[in-house]
């Protein structure tokens, strides 16, 4: 049974070491032994506000991670289909990990992620009572970047520099 761990690699149980990465940014291989470990040289990650209802955790993730593939096309992978030849979308090629942290992570998360000049995505509480992209775009800007009410955060960038962003973060379970 395939797992992924907190660096966003894909395992097995009994699975050799790493195999070594792709060129591509946000990519990894497994160009040896089947099974190997796929390690990616980038991270995916969705940072959420811990006192979210559950409906807004998926919510907002789902919006967060919208953008990722528009501004780093190489994150998506190709079209996949199926045996009877139906086709289906193409999805990000590695893992997206969820965290959760406290209002206080969130906003300090923000300022690393801007600090490292990551690409991010926000969501604000305001986002909640909107219904539309105009409104959703007009409710941020309204706000200065330092007094968001953040209830989200999804970053693209070195497995590394994502890790220092997410400090004091956790997994979401």
């Amino acid at each position: 049974m395939r797992t992924i761990d907190e660096t966003g690699a894909r395992t097995e149980p009994g699975a050799g070491a790493d195999t070594g990465t792709d060129t591509r940014a946000g990519t990894g291989t497994d160009a040896g032994t089947a099974g190997a470990p796929v390690r990616f040289d980038t991270k995916i990650a969705v940072l959420l506000r811990e006192d979210l209802e559950p409906w807004q955790r998926l919510n907002v993730t789902a919006f967060l991670v919208s953008g990722l593939g528009t501004v780093r096309p190489e994150l998506v992978g190709e079209p996949y289909a199926d045996a009877d030849g139906t086709a289906y979308l193409p999805m990000f090629r590695q893992p997206v990990l969820v965290f959760q942290g406290t209002k206080e992570v969130l906003t300090a998360a923000h300022g690393r992620a801007l600090g490292r000049s990551l690409p991010t995505a926000v969501f604000t509480s305001a986002l909640f009572a909107t219904g539309n992209d105009r409104d959703n775009r007009a409710a941020v800007r309204a706000v200065p970047g330092d007094l968001l009410d953040l209830v989200g955060l999804a970053v693209h960038g070195p497995r590394n520099a994502v890790d220092k962003v997410l400090k004091g973060a956790r997994m979401h379970h």
